[in-house]
């Protein structure tokens, strides 16, 4: 039985999934939930010659897309839920582990990615990085393709991915 689910999200469609699934399991579990984002930045060489105003307003800027997700987020969970928010400025990885040992949660249901494979491959993949990490479990959930990705692959006689 789960008391404190914690579910990461960044827009992507499995994050979007993965929020469904946390909400349905803490509300079957009546367990609390804990909505988790972090405002990503683009790594420090992406700033070259850049002045500090730009980088100062490109912090704002990803803070304020940040919030507004978890609002958004937030209102998708009916009132039978108890639920909260948590945003972080810290690097996505560290700040998510650090959530799950400093908030007591129980499980952490998270999208399999928010990248596309290439971004995957050379940044790494956060879902992977938190299944090897986490002391707690962590349910790892995938959107179902669009239906049109399926018709086309099969009319095409390959396989859908």
């Amino acid at each position: 039985m789960f008391h404190e689910v914690l579910v990461a999200i960044d827009g992507s469609p499995d994050a979007d999934e993965a929020l469904m699934q946390a909400i349905d399991l803490a509300d079957s579990e009546r367990a609390r939930l804990t909505i988790f984002s972090a405002a990503v930045s683009p790594p420090a060489i992406a700033y070259a010659g850049v002045s500090g105003e730009v980088v100062a307003s490109l912090a704002t800027q990803a803070e304020a897309e940040t919030e507004k997700l978890l609002r958004t987020a937030l209102e998708r969970v009916p009132d039978q839920v108890s639920a909260s928010t948590v945003s972080s400025a810290a690097p996505v990885r560290l700040a998510l582990l650090d959530q799950i040992r400093d908030g007591r949660h129980d499980l952490v249901v998270m999208g399999s990615r928010g990248r596309g494979a290439v971004r995957s491959v050379l940044l790494g993949s956060v879902s992977h990085y938190v299944l090897h990490h986490s002391p707690i479990p962590v349910m790892i959930v995938h959107a179902d393709p669009p239906p049109e990705t399926v018709a086309d692959a099969s009319s095409s006689g390959r396989e859908a991915i």
